[in-house]
């Protein structure tokens, strides 16, 4: 048996909500930044920034999921949580 502790911090969710969303604005801001100088028509800005974004958003989770399978680079630890 391993005997050891382990500091583990948890994120909470309203922090990992906050953060995915400043994230995702950042990202259509810096899609629609970057295709209008492209192309200087708001219509095509709009729509190429829209499809854009549903697109990263169903790869980044299709490889999240893909990543979950995988077991590289994971370990199991077995905290010690006797009180003190």
């Amino acid at each position: 048996m391993i005997d050891e502790e382990i500091l583990t911090f948890k994120e909470s969710r309203i922090r990992s909500l906050v953060k995915s969303v400043i994230y995702r604005i950042l990202s259509i801001c810096g899609t629609g930044i970057l295709t209008w100088l492209i192309t200087r028509d708001l219509g095509k800005t709009l729509s190429i920034t829209l499809a854009s974004q549903i697109f990263l958003i169903c790869l980044y989770y299709l490889s999240e999921r893909v990543w979950n399978r995988i077991h590289w680079g994971k370990k199991l630890y077995i905290t010690n949580n006797k009180p003190k």
